[in-house]
């Protein structure tokens, strides 16, 4: 049964590596849902936060893929029971009178900040798991939705545990 999986991989922060990583996924065939990359408290590596479709039998033949090249250093397959997991929403919705009250009580709901506002249009942002961002972009929608911008998803395991493997 194929199922959403998030892995986080460290690697070194040189040029190129991305497309290897991301490689390795095109070609075991998986379909990449979400992938987030940023420096890492040490400039010599990156952080690659993927969330992919697979099977378990699949997933585990690609960690076993990405451990074999030279420039990936760990991975660690992290869940909601186990990490913090959020991302950034930038959301533009037409700025009509009737329905202004519905998005601004909307937005206070669900914890959405206005950073743009025009006649034409109110931008809002918001952070949260995707499952929120998700019923907040569905909710907007019988509002209009003119442009929508999302980071991906940034997850860190919870606790004193890091994806390397020496002790803090």
């Amino acid at each position: 049964m194929n199922g959403n999986f998030t892995i986080a991989i460290l690697v070194e922060n040189n040029f190129g590596v991305l497309n290897r990583v991301t490689s390795m996924f095109r070609r075991r065939r998986f379909n990449i849902k979400c992938l987030t990359v940023s420096e890492t408290e040490s400039a010599e590596y990156s952080r690659i936060t993927i969330i992919a479709e697979g099977s378990k039998a699949d997933k585990k033949q690609l960690i076993d893929q990405l451990y074999k090249l030279p420039v990936v250093t760990a991975i660690k397959e992290l869940s909601d029971s186990v990490a913090v997991t959020s991302e950034l929403l930038l959301i533009k919705v037409k700025n009509d009178p009737e329905t202004r009250p519905l998005v601004r009580d909307a937005a206070e709901a669900f914890g959405a900040k206005t950073v743009d506002y025009t006649r034409e249009s109110v931008m809002m942002q918001m952070t949260g798991g995707t499952h929120r961002v998700d019923a907040f972009i569905d909710l907007m929608r019988d509002y209009g939705i003119i442009e929508i911008c999302r980071t991906g998803v940034v997850s860190l395991e919870r606790g004193s545990s890091t994806i390397r493997k020496e002790e803090m």
